[in-house]
């Protein structure tokens, strides 16, 4: 299984959308530290998620929602 998440920067409110097989693990290394892109804006709480079979399902969806990102479909995501 694979998900698709958004995270939210408790710190300045921005969000990242990313995908992963183990999502626990993938959160806390967000909030530790060790992903370049987030690093500086930690800490991170999950705000949104879906479950895909695929890797390759998990990251279309990941681009899709990375392209209306700001708009009223990502609103509608993580408003939920």
């Amino acid at each position: 299984m694979y998900f698709v998440y958004i995270l939210k920067s408790k710190l300045n409110n921005r969000y990242y959308i990313g995908h992963a097989s183990n999502l626990d693990v993938r959160i806390e290394r967000h909030n530790k530290g060790y992903v370049k892109s987030t690093k500086a804006y930690k800490p991170w709480e999950l705000v949104y998620k879906e479950g895909y079979e695929t890797k390759n399902d998990a990251y279309k969806r990941e681009m899709q929602i990375k392209s209306y990102k700001g708009g009223e479909a990502f609103k509608r995501l993580v408003e939920n």
